[in-house]
């Protein structure tokens, strides 16, 4: 497509905007100046339109690539829900922010002959590469499958409830499924008992009336703690078995021998990790750099699993599919076999283990000046946990760490305080926001809800490691190697207005200058610093923030204010470390498991995409897990009153997160109090109409516990903590939004909810749902990942 402007001057932005709405791949500023034909300073001028455009939503900007808004990217992972009237097959994008609109609908292409792996049909998840069609009656996106990665559902997840006349009825975990029971006989029954957790399956029956199911396993009593993990295993489709041959290819493994390696047996690494870890898969150790006035030099080695996973593997298709571990707080499910994941690649204490290593000098102001790669074999010197090698730091070392107190580990805080200083010049986002840890007892059940303190361990541990991801990132973009980068976007232009907003509200201004950096949301939480408003203002800018992914092109990392990044350290437990161990085996020549030539830009977009949802069903699950577990601890003890933080305001009600345990919970606003409250979404406040009573994410409230929802992870509250006086001129722009009956008034910027606990049978009915359907979704909204940098999240 050409544009008569193109011959006339500088293109119009109706023009460029056109251009890239009808691009059909990736699109950034130099595929418009090429078009327009821009050099110079008309580039100059190109990108000056361009940032406007984004302002005003005209388009939109992720990384390099600028698109349509609310659009989605090439390649997307799909569920192929129904077909439309002409047969053809209809597909909804797996992640798709709601608050963008309703999800867009994508037609299949069916090939006649599909290629093997790629026959889709209703119910399958796939992996599809997208355009947007255009034409003069409608838009619309149109997907070719590129691979099918889960069959259609045939078997449900389900609370077995037994009739008193014999067999019983599953009631569906999943909420999707809310409603959809299935009828089972009783020699279908399985010896299911009520309460068990089971998996049925579907039986075809014709006619009307409910489903028929049969019993294929039973997975616990729910009255067990045990049971609740395999929830959310189930219900996100999380596998849990290896194939035969991934298995038989496990336990034929040899370990690693010296042929083709460098021997670093004699060097003294150390492994540092949490004191309940099962495998061990990165060590460390640091040395004065005689060649470096004031330098250090730092090795990083990590397990080398790309030596006994081999690209075409039943090992790695097993561990694609999986894309990653997944830890609940009673059980892992590993990425690879235990063979591989805690035993080969365990980098144990006296063992002989092959490793990748990466080797760094430090200058004396903390600065990486150079890098070497090497493939290796160790034997770990000790392994220590965080609080162990912390305590031997600050004076108390044990029998482990007395020994190598001084060869060890004070050269590892000298190098790390090195590092530290080039950490603060980086200047990478500062969020405080802390993480809760469950812990159980022997039998299982919840023992206590713990938010471990963090120590220089654990910061000495995870900056190296970025060192280390630093590293590979840069020394396979020298090579010209494709890799898997680990991206964060900087935040949308509409996140950025909207805590721009709620920052006017605290007298807050939000300033920039130049482009945005984590150095400007910094400043902001610096000033809330030790106040009141500190875990409020943490939460909101978190919010504000882009979730981190994998992608094959590179856009930086911005939580961590970095120009490249890729995921190097965790092989064992990552589909994304290993593609990159893999290209460096390649860059370097070091062997054998080497990134195969097949392997390129466009085929490591697509694992890309789908690693970054299974981390995305990880998470989720996890997070499911843990919701589950607190509401199962909490059930006991309906009445009881807690202190907690609002957490989270809409038009539905406040959640409100528990000190002691962390758990959320929701207050419908109905049960408020006996007036209207306005949903103020720039304060992140419900705001009583009539006595300006205020409650706002991040206060400290009191409340009860009124009913508890195990299986659904869900519990709600009562307030018992009077709201907060809103400001003069708050409750002044209240009173402007009332009218003469409150009934009547329907505000433009705010929503009005009714509030009463004494409301009549049939009044409200909207409202009531709403909050019914909250409190079966209650739980803390995914969080970016782009914040505190941690070893296994950034």
């Amino acid at each position: 497509m050409r544009d008569k402007s193109r011959d006339t001057g500088f293109p119009s932005r109706d023009a460029i905007v056109a251009f890239i709405r009808a691009y059909p791949g990736k699109i950034g500023t130099r595929e418009i100046a090429r078009e327009f034909g821009l050099k110079n300073a008309a580039r100059v001028e190109l990108k000056r339109v361009l940032r406007e455009l984004i302002a005003e939503g005209a388009i939109a900007k992720k990384g390099k690539e600028v698109r349509e808004p609310k659009g989605l990217p090439s390649t997307v992972l799909v569920d192929i829900a129904t077909r439309d009237a002409d047969g053809e097959l209809i597909a909804t994008p797996v992640e798709w922010d709601e608050a963008d609109g309703k999800a867009p609908r994508i037609r299949i292409h069916t090939a006649r002959r599909p290629l093997p792996g790629t026959a889709a049909g209703v119910g399958d998840r796939a992996l599809v590469r997208i355009e947007k069609i255009e034409d003069e009656e409608d838009s619309f996106y149109r997907g070719r499958v590129i691979k099918v990665l889960d069959g259609a559902r045939t078997r449900l997840l389900g609370i077995y409830r037994a009739l008193p006349n014999g067999g019983g009825r599953m009631i569906p975990v999943d909420k999707k499924q809310a409603g959809r029971e299935l009828n089972i006989a009783a020699s279908d029954a399985n010896g299911a008992e009520d309460g068990d957790l089971v998996s049925v399956d579907l039986i075809r029956t014709r006619g009307y009336g409910l489903g028929s199911g049969k019993v294929k396993e039973r997975l616990g009593s729910l009255s067990s703690e045990k049971a609740v993990s395999m929830i959310a295993i189930h219900s996100h489709d999380i596998p849990q078995a290896f194939s035969r041959n991934a298995l038989q290819e496990a336990e034929a493994a040899k370990p690693a021998a010296l042929k083709g390696r460098e021997d670093w047996r004699e060097l003294p690494l150390v492994t540092i990790d949490p004191p309940d870890a099962k495998d061990h898969d990165d060590a460390v150790y640091a040395e004065v750099d005689p060649d470096n006035d004031g330098g250090m030099i730092v090795t990083v080695a990590i397990a080398d699993v790309a030596f006994y996973v081999r690209p075409g593997s039943a090992l790695d298709s097993d561990a694609l599919q999986r894309g990653n571990s997944v830890y609940f707080p009673d059980r892992v499910v590993p990425m690879l076999p235990e063979r591989i994941s805690n035993d080969l690649c365990s980098l144990v204490p006296g063992e002989p283990r092959g490793a990748l290593a990466v080797r760094m000098v430090i200058d004396e102001d903390g600065k990486k000046v150079s890098h070497s790669f090497h493939r290796i074999l160790m034997r770990s010197a000790a392994k220590l946990s965080y609080a162990q090698a912390q305590a031997a730091i600050d004076g108390k070392p044990d029998d482990i760490t007395g020994p190598i107190l001084d060869p060890i580990l004070k050269p590892l805080y000298a190098a790390y305080a090195l590092v530290k200083k080039a950490r603060d010049e980086r200047n990478p986002l500062e969020l405080e926001i802390p993480e809760r840890k469950i812990l159980l007892k022997k039998d299982g059940t919840v023992d206590r809800v713990i938010v471990p303190e963090r120590l220089d361990a654990h910061k000495l541990i995870e900056e190296f490691m970025i060192l280390a991801n630093v590293a590979a990132a840069e020394m396979l973009e020298k090579k010209g190697l494709p890799l898997i980068y680990r991206v964060h976007d900087e935040p949308t232009v509409e996140k950025v207005h909207n805590l721009a907003e709620f920052l006017k509200t605290l007298d807050t201004p939000f300033t920039k200058a130049g482009s945005l950096r984590p150095s400007v949301f910094n400043r902001v939480l610096a000033q809330f610093k030790g106040h009141d408003s500190e875990p409020l203002v943490n939460e909101v800018v978190l919010r504000s923030q882009a979730q981190a992914e994998y992608t094959s092109e590179n856009y930086g990392h911005f939580g961590l204010n970095l120009r490249r990044y890729a995921h190097f350290t965790s092989p064992i437990r990552r589909y994304a470390d290993l593609i990159v161990h893999r290209a460096l085996i390649r860059a370097l020549g070091l062997g054998e498991g080497a990134l195969p030539e097949t392997e390129t830009p466009e085929t490591l977009a697509e694992i890309s995409t789908q690693i970054s949802a299974t981390e995305r069903r990880a998470m989720k699950a996890e997070r499911e897990t843990s919701d589950r577990l607190i509401a199962h601890f909490l059930a006991d003890k309906i009445g009881t009153s807690f202190q907690g933080r609002i957490s989270g305001v809409t038009k539905v009600g406040l959640f409100v997160r528990l000190t002691e345990t962390g758990a959320d919970g929701l207050i419908p606003i109905r049960t408020l109090g006996s007036e209207y409250f306005n949903f103020d979404e720039a304060r992140h406040a419900l705001i009583g109409t009539r006595s300006g009573a205020m409650y706002r994410l991040g206060d400290v409230v009191d409340v009860r516990l009124v009913e508890a929802a195990p299986v659904a992870g869900a519990l709600r509250f009562e307030m018992l903590s009077e709201g907060n006086e809103a400001p003069r001129r708050v409750r002044r722009d209240q009173g402007r939004s009332k009218g003469a009956d409150d009934r009547e008034h329907r505000p433009t910027t705010t929503k009005k909810f009714k509030s009463s606990k004494k409301s009549k049978p049939g009044k409200n009915a909207r409202v009531k749902d709403k909050a019914k359907k909250a409190l079966a979704n209650a739980g803390r909204a995914s969080r970016s990942t782009g914040g505190k940098p941690t070893r296994g999240k950034s």
